[in-house]
């Protein structure tokens, strides 16, 4: 059986676009229509390589290069770039960004990066980056390169971890659990006092300070949330096969009763 290449991925894009012989669907798509399916497929990875189903990942990552692929015929038609611009792009970047392994910026060269810690990497990605980018277009401040197209617990994550750079940061993980409980009675002032607008505020100051204390515990906000969702999702339908056995209806139930079978549930998963 014939094994395919990047480049017969290519030409079946081609293909798919061709406006006489090409598929309808794909042939009326463009930057702003995939965008969505984009976001889907980075998710639906992330899902594979959490529940390390290695195959569903491979399955995953080919959906994703399949899309950048669309998005690089896009350009192609519209004489933006080329895939081969793209990937040379990205290597002459990489190159200049890790000048600890390639010190003449060329992969030819090597050099062994000794005692280098990940701090220093990471200060010389950013004051690369910042050199990088067109003296009229630089961003000069401290938070600049977070899109605000980000997840909100990232944004804020990756907010947060810019301003700690230059020494905008609670020192001690308990002066972050401090303000956490600060930021909480002043959402429950604004429950006592019923006004919405403030409320609203509150509660995201309140996700924002976990977001904080996330960080300073080196745990990503993201993984942990998702992980707790999906730890619920396990639970409740734990709850709905247990009720369906005996022949009852869940939303039937009183509270306390659907709190007995949610203990119930998680005891059963706690014992596989």
């Amino acid at each position: 059986m014939k094994t395919y290449t990047l480049d017969d991925l290519v030409y079946l894009m081609t293909r798919l676009r061709d406006p006489e012989r090409g598929c309808p669907w794909d042939i009326k798509q463009d930057w702003q229509s995939i965008v969505p399916h984009t976001l889907e497929e980075v998710y639906e990875v992330v899902e594979a390589i959490e529940n390390r189903d290695w195959s569903h990942v491979e399955e995953e990552l080919g959906d994703l290069l399949f899309h950048i692929i669309f998005y690089c015929q896009f350009a192609c038609e519209e004489d933006r770039f080329s895939l081969e611009s793209l990937i040379d792009r990205i290597v002459k970047k990489l190159l200049r960004r890790h000048p600890h392994v390639f010190p003449d910026g060329t992969l030819e060269s090597w050099r062994d990066p000794g005692e280098i810690s990940e701090e220093q990497i990471n200060q010389n990605w950013e004051l690369i980056k910042q050199q990088e980018k067109p003296k009229e277009k630089k961003d000069k401040s401290a938070l600049a390169g977070v899109p605000s197209t980000f997840p909100a617990l990232q944004r804020a994550f990756k907010l947060q971890k810019k301003a700690a750079r230059v020494g905008f940061d609670w020192t001690e993980r308990k002066d972050v659990l401090g303000m956490l409980r600060a930021e909480i009675e002043e959402l429950e002032e604004a429950l006592d006092a019923g006004d919405s607008v403030a409320v609203e505020d509150e509660l995201g100051d309140v996700f924002f300070t976990l977001v904080n204390l996330s960080r300073h515990l080196d745990i990503d906000p993201e993984s942990c949330t998702r992980q707790s969702a999906n730890k619920f999702e396990s639970r409740f339908r734990k709850m709905e096969q247990i009720a369906q056995k005996s022949q009852s209806d869940l939303a039937s139930m009183s509270l306390s009763e659907q709190e007995q079978l949610w203990q119930h549930a998680k005891q059963m998963l706690a014992d596989k």
